[in-house]
C-alpha cells in the first residue's frame, strides 16, 4: 500500500482547495495518509515565512487575485474574505488528531472543518461548527473526542507534528510527503500529486 503523509492548516484556504482532489486520489490508489495538522505560524517561524499580515502587501494583493483564480477553475464557492478567518483552530486540531487516532475518517474531517471556514465563513474554533462538520464527513466527533486522550496530550501531538514537519522539510500548507521523502507543496501541486501516485501504483 502506497503511504503519506499530509501536513495542513485548518485555516489555510489553500488547503481548503486542494482537499477533495487529495481525497479522490487517495481513494482512488487506496492510499494510507497520515493526517498531521502543525502550527504553520510556528513553521513559518523557524523556515522563513510571514504570516498574513505581516506580509508585504504586494504580496497580500497577489494572494487574493490567486484565491479568485482557483475559486473560478475549481468551481469551489468559498468567501475570499471570511470574517471568521483566522479562526482558534486548536480544537478542530483535536477532533482531527483524535480521529486519526481512532481510525476515523480524518482527512474528510479536515476537508469539511475547511468548508465550514471557507464557503460558509464559519467559526471552526466553535465545537458546534466541528461536530457538525464531523456529521457531513459521517465522524462522531463528541464522540471521539470523549475517547481521546487529553487536551494536554492532542496539543503535545499538535506540537509533535508542527516540529516533525520543519525537520522533514515542509514549511507551507498543504505539503504532500512522499515515503522516500518528496514532498509536494501547495494545491496547484495536487496534478503532480496524481503522477507520481499513478506511477507509484504501477510499480
Amino acid at each position: 500500500m502506497i503511504k503519506m503523509e499530509y501536513y495542513l492548516s485548518l485555516n489555510s484556504p489553500w488547503t481548503y482547495l486542494g482537499s477533495a482532489r487529495f481525497i479522490n486520489l487517495v481513494k482512488q490508489h487506496n492510499v494510507d495518509v497520515t493526517v498531521k495538522p502543525a502550527n504553520f505560524g510556528d513553521v513559518f517561524a523557524q523556515t522563513g515565512g510571514l504570516p498574513l499580515p505581516k506580509r508585504a502587501p504586494q504580496r497580500q494583493a497577489y494572494r487574493m487575485f490567486e484565491m479568485k483564480r482557483w475559486r473560478d477553475e475549481l468551481n469551489i464557492p468559498i468567501q475570499l474574505e471570511p470574517v471568521n478567518f483566522p479562526s482558534n483552530e486548536a480544537r478542530g486540531v483535536h477532533a482531527v488528531i483524535a480521529t486519526k487516532l481512532a481510525g476515523g475518517d480524518a482527512l474528510g474531517l479536515s476537508a469539511e472543518i475547511g468548508r465550514s471556514l471557507w464557503e460558509m465563513d464559519l467559526n471552526i474554533g466553535d465545537m458546534a461548527v466541528i461536530e457538525e462538520a464531523g456529521r457531513r464527513a459521517g465522524v462522531d466527533v463528541a464522540a471521539v473526542l470523549e475517547k481521546a486522550p487529553s487536551a494536554d496530550e492532542l496539543d503535545a501531538m499538535w506540537q509533535a507534528n508542527t516540529k516533525e514537519a520543519v525537520d522533514k522539510g515542509v514549511f507551507g500548507a498543504p505539503s504532500y510527503r512522499f515515503e522516500d521523502g518528496e514532498i509536494m507543496w501547495g494545491q496547484d501541486r495536487v496534478h503532480f500529486v496524481a503522477k507520481k501516485l499513478a506511477e507509484l501504483a504501477a510499480t
